[in-house]
């Protein structure tokens, strides 16, 4: 069956600028939270929490925007249901720019439900791919960015912007084979950065510990960040001859979803404003530390309002000399003069559900 197709309006206007440039598979995702134990067949499990949210690459184009980088997202939305209330959460709450996405046509939403227990999370997802690539909703006269986060398992949409003098970030998918294949790092030429897990870097490396897999992956990539969950992250950028490792924050996780997605928007964020390497990390461990402890994937992600509060909440602590908050105030003493950079636009987080939307 042919496909018609029509863009999407939003704003901002992609006119007005873009700093990153985003392609890929918006989702619906259900969230189930607080789950006693994993289900099993013939019986009914009670979660604690529930919520929905766009999810997919939507989780990165929500980060972005939150954190007050001007965002245009290439993707395809269906004409269901699912795909209108996307679409609306994107463009009209979350100020992403959907210009160059397209509207199809007799093709589902992709749906994915995420069930978080034990401290992690299982998927079901049932999806078709788009009948329409990224290369033809660009067009022939793309935005030019200031950066593109992207996977390397993507088609190269993102050449003529990388040419245009664009920082393109990339990651990579887990593999399910486990061959961990070499030959993707290839993909790497032209890329600024590379951020995959510390078991990812590892396999693809074929090294035996984190440092040593980051060591091996300067060689292909001016800034190499290697994230290590619970442990926190490291990274060593050779366009400054920075070398830094900081420990994740410590905190209840509730829900893991689009965790990975916020530390890269704010990695991003950190580097386009050209921050310390220590600095950027330590931004980013926060940024997903505060996504974890609520629920709804994208819809979790921090703005400003919500790392001004956080701030404010550790500096009272840290002013009664409670340790913890002593150090974190410490280390993130940075803060404070790029909060005043964005007072007037602190968003703050939106309530994960598909029954309102959030006034930001």
């Amino acid at each position: 069956m042919a496909h018609t197709t029509t863009p999407e309006a939003s704003t901002p206007s992609s006119a007005a600028g873009v700093d990153v440039l985003l392609s890929g598979m918006v989702f619906l995702d259900i969230v189930f939270t607080d789950l006693p134990h994993a289900p099993w067949p013939g019986h009914e499990v009670w979660a604690g929490g529930m919520g929905s949210s766009p999810g997919g690459i939507a989780n990165l184009a929500m980060a972005t925007a939150r954190l007050d980088l001007r965002t245009s997202l290439v993707a395809a939305f269906s004409d269901d249901g699912y795909g209108h209330w996307c679409r609306d959460v994107l463009g009209r709450q979350e100020r992403v720019d959907l210009s160059r996405s397209c509207t199809i046509p007799d093709w589902h939403s992709p749906v994915t439900v995420s069930m978080a227990y034990d401290g992690d999370r299982a998927m079901v997802t049932h999806g078709h791919d788009a009948p329409i690539s990224t290369t033809t909703m660009l067009g022939e006269n793309p935005p030019v960015p200031r950066a593109v986060i992207t996977e390397l398992g993507d088609e190269p949409w993102w050449e003529p912007s990388r040419a245009a003098g664009a920082l393109v970030f990339a990651d990579v998918g887990w593999d399910p084979t486990e061959v961990w294949d070499r030959g993707v790092l290839r993909r790497l030429s032209g890329c600024h950065a590379f951020t995959p897990n510390e078991v990812e870097a590892m396999a693809y490396t074929r090294t035996d510990t984190a440092a040593d897999a980051l060591s091996n992956l300067t060689e292909l990539v001016p800034l190499a960040v290697v994230t290590r969950g619970y442990k926190g992250a490291m990274a060593i950028d050779q366009t400054t001859g920075e070398r830094a490792s900081v420990p994740a924050l410590d905190v209840p996780a509730l829900d893991p979803t689009g965790a990975g997605d916020v530390f890269a928007a704010a990695l991003v964020f950190g580097t386009l404003e050209q921050w310390p390497l220590v600095e950027r990390l330590l931004f980013a461990a926060l940024a997903s530390s505060l996504a974890v402890q609520q629920f709804g994937g994208g819809l979790a992600a921090p703005g400003w309002g919500d790392i001004a509060d956080w701030w404010t909440r550790t500096s009272r602590a840290a002013a009664e000399q409670n340790p913890a908050a002593v150090a974190l105030a410490k280390s993130y003493g940075f803060l404070a003069e790029h909060l005043t950079n964005h007072e007037g636009r602190s968003v703050r987080r939106a309530y994960a559900t598909i029954a309102q939307l959030s006034d930001l």
